[in-house]
C-alpha cells in the first residue's frame, strides 16, 4: 500500500481553488500508484479561517468542496477541514472513496496557548477513527493529537497498524527537531509507525514550513519532505511497517529563519494581490536585510527603496544604500528631507518657543519618511515594508507614524542579534549586502554622532533579556540572578512595559520564534503589575 502526502500551500478563504489543488494533487499520486492520498489539517479552508469559522455560510461552501472531492474515483483520500454538526463545530478529516465517506475524525486536542485559539472554535472529539485499506487498519490523528499520549494510545487500541497525522504547524526556531522528537515518542509508546503532513505556506504572521516525514516503528525518519516546497512525499507500508523512501535534505537553522520570513512576505504580497513593496533603506543592517529578504521573496522589479537622507545621514549611508541596490537591481530614488524637516520646524517654532530640542525633533524626521513612503504606496500600490527587529519593538526604540508606517513588519519577531547573524548567512551565498553596512555601529542618525548604544544596553545585553522575559516569561528578579546587571534588567523591562501601545499598532510580521509580538502577546496596555 502505497500513502501520499500532500504537502501543499492553500489560500485562506479559497475554498475552490483548495478544492482544485487537493484534486490535482490527488491526480499525481494515482499516477505515481498511491492508494492513499492525505492532506493536512483544514486543507480545504487553509489554516486559520478565525472568525471565518462563526459563519454557517464557510461551512455550507466546505460542504459543496466535499461533494466535489467525492466524485473522484481511484484513491482513498484523506481531507482536512472544518464542519458544523448542529450547533458545535469540529476541525474534522473526513475519508473519502469512490463516492464513499468511510469515516470522520474530529481532533480531540485544541490547541489554546501561543498562536492557537481552537476552543474559540471548536468542540473536542471524542473517539478514534480506523479505516481499511488493503488490510491494513489506518488511524487518523491531527496535528496536537500527536503531542500526547492518549489520542495516539486510543488509535493504537482501537486496532490501528499505522497512524496519520495532518498538520498545520507553523514554523518556529528548532520547531522540525522538536516534531521528530515528538512524534518519535508515540512511535515509542504505540509500536506503530507514523505518517505527519504539514502545510506550507504564509498567512499573515504565520509560516508553515512543510518538512512532513514519516516515521518508522523503530522511530527512524525513513521518508522526509522538504522544507518550504510544495510536495507529493510518497511513503509505502510493506510487511507491517512503513518502508525508507526520499529523503530531502533539511535547511540549517539560520538558513530556516531565513526561509520563513522570504516566504512571509512572498506569501503576504503575493496572496492579497499587492504589485510590489516599498522600503525606505537608510544604510544600516535592518532595512539592508529587509531588502535582501523582499529581493529574494518578490525578484528586483517587484522592489522598490527610497533613500531619503537629512543632514545626519553620513555620506557613507547613501553610498553603501547604492552600493546595495546596484547590486540588486531594484528601482532606486532619492528624496532629501531636510527642506520638509525646516518647514515643520517653522511651522512649530510658536508652539515650541522656549523648550529645548529633544526626540520631538528627531521624530519629526522619521514621520516625514512614513508620509514619503505612504504617499508612494498610496500612489503605485505597493505595500510598504517596515524595517524595524524585535529589540527596538521590546524597547519602544522605534516612531509610531514614522518607521513603524507601513504593512508588514518583517524584522518583527527577529532579534538585532539574530538581524547580523542573518546578514553574515545571506552574504555567504552571495555578497549581496555591503560588508560596511554589517561593521559599522548601528545608528538611527537622527541627530549628530547618534549610535543606538547611547540610549540601549548593548545588544546582545538587551537580546539575551528580552528572550528570558518575553520568549522564556522569566520573572526580572530571575534574569537578574543568571547574573544580569540589575540596572540593565529594569530598564529593558520598565522600557518593554510602558511601550504596549506601540505594539499594538505595529504592522503584522512573520513569526519566527515560539512568542513574537503578535497573536501570541496579549498584554495590556494599561497595566499596572510590577
Amino acid at each position: 500500500m502505497r500513502i501520499a502526502l500532500a504537502q501543499f500551500n492553500p489560500v485562506v478563504g479559497d475554498i475552490a481553488g483548495n478544492t482544485r489543488k487537493i484534486l490535482d494533487l490527488a491526480r499525481q499520486a494515482m499516477a505515481q500508484g498511491a492508494d492513499v492520498m492525505v492532506t493536512p489539517e483544514l486543507a480545504l479552508t487553509g489554516y486559520s479561517p478565525e472568525d471565518l469559522l462563526l459563519r454557517d455560510h464557510f461551512y455550507r461552501e466546505c460542504s459543496k468542496a466535499l461533494d466535489e472531492l467525492l466524485e473522484l474515483d481511484g484513491i482513498t483520500l484523506v481531507v482536512g477541514h472544518p464542519v458544523k454538526l448542529g450547533h458545535e463545530r469540529f476541525n474534522a478529516a473526513t475519508v473519502m472513496r469512490d463516492g464513499n465517506r468511510l469515516g470522520q475524525y474530529h481532533k480531540m486536542l485544541l490547541p489554546n496557548d501561543e498562536v492557537f485559539d481552537e476552543c474559540r472554535y471548536f468542540t473536542p472529539g471524542g473517539a478514534p477513527l480506523i479505516f481499511q485499506q488493503d488490510g491494513v487498519n489506518i488511524g487518523v490523528l491531527i496535528c496536537e493529537d500527536v503531542w500526547s499520549l492518549d489520542p495516539a494510545a486510543e488509535t493504537a487500541d482501537a486496532g490501528a497498524d499505522v497512524v496519520l497525522v495532518l498538520n498545520a504547524s507553523p514554523f518556529h526556531r528548532n520547531k522540525i527537531e522538536t516534531r521528530h522528537e515528538t512524534v518519535r515518542y508515540r512511535v515509542e509508546e504505540t509500536g506503530l509507525p507514523f505518517a505527519y503532513v504539514n502545510l506550507t505556506g504564509g498567512q499573515d504572521e504565520l509560516v508553515f514550513d512543510g518538512a512532513s516525514f514519516a516515521l518508522n516503528k523503530a522511530g527512524e525518519v525513513v521518508a522526509q519532505a522538504a522544507a518550504y516546497d510544495d510536495e507529493l512525499l510518497i511513503v509505502e507500508m510493506a510487511d507491517g511497517d512503513l518502508q525508507p523512501a526520499s529523503k530531502a535534505a533539511l535547511p540549517c537553522p539560520l538558513e530556516s529563519v531565513y526561509k520563513t520570513l522570504v516566504v512571509g512576505v512572498r506569501d503576504y504580497i503575493g496572496k492579497n494581490g499587492f504589485p510590489g513593496v516599498l522600503l525606505g533603506l537608510s544604510g544600516g543592517i535592518d532595512s539592508a536585510l529587509t531588502l535582501a529578504i523582499a529581493y529574494d521573496a518578490l525578484g528586483a522589479d517587484k522592489v522598490h527603496a527610497v533613500m531619503m537622507p537629512s543632514r545626519y545621514t553620513a555620506d557613507i549611508s547613501v553610498t553603501d544604500s547604492r552600493d546595495m541596490v546596484e547590486r540588486l537591481g531594484v528601482k532606486y530614488e532619492e528624496i532629501a528631507i531636510w527642506p520638509m524637516y525646516e518647514s515643520f520646524v517653522t511651522a512649530l517654532a510658536p508652539s515650541f518657543a522656549g523648550l529645548a530640542e529633544d526626540t520631538t525633533e528627531e521624530n519629526l524626521q522619521a514621520r516625514i519618511r512614513g508620509t514619503l513612503l505612504m504617499a508612494l504606496s498610496n500612489k503605485t500600490g505597493k505595500l510598504v515594508l517596515t524595517t524595524g527587529n524585535k529589540s527596538e519593538m521590546t524597547t519602544g526604540y522605534c516612531t509610531l507614524y514614522g518607521d513603524m508606517a507601513g504593512g508588514f513588519a518583517v524584522l518583527k519577531d527577529v532579534a538585532k542579534t539574530l538581524v547580523y547573524q542573518l546578514c553574515h548567512w545571506r552574504n555567504a551565498q552571495e555578497e549581496i549586502i555591503p560588508l560596511r553596512i554589517i561593521t559599522r555601529p548601528p545608528s538611527a542618525e537622527l541627530r549628530p554622532d547618534q549610535k543606538d548604544q547611547d540610549s540601549l544596553p548593548p545588544y546582545d545585553v538587551l537580546d539575551a533579556i528580552m528572550a528570558r522575559y518575553v520568549e522564556e516569561n522569566l520573572s526580572a528578579e530571575e534574569i537578574i540572578a543568571e547574573g544580569f546587571a540589575e540596572a540593565d534588567v529594569r530598564r529593558v523591562v520598565r522600557l518593554l512595559k510602558i511601550n504596549e501601545y506601540k505594539r499594538r499598532q505595529a504592522p503584522v510580521g512573520p513569526r519566527v520564534t515560539h512568542r513574537g509580538f503578535g497573536k501570541d502577546w496579549r498584554y495590556p496596555i494599561t497595566n499596572r503589575f510590577s
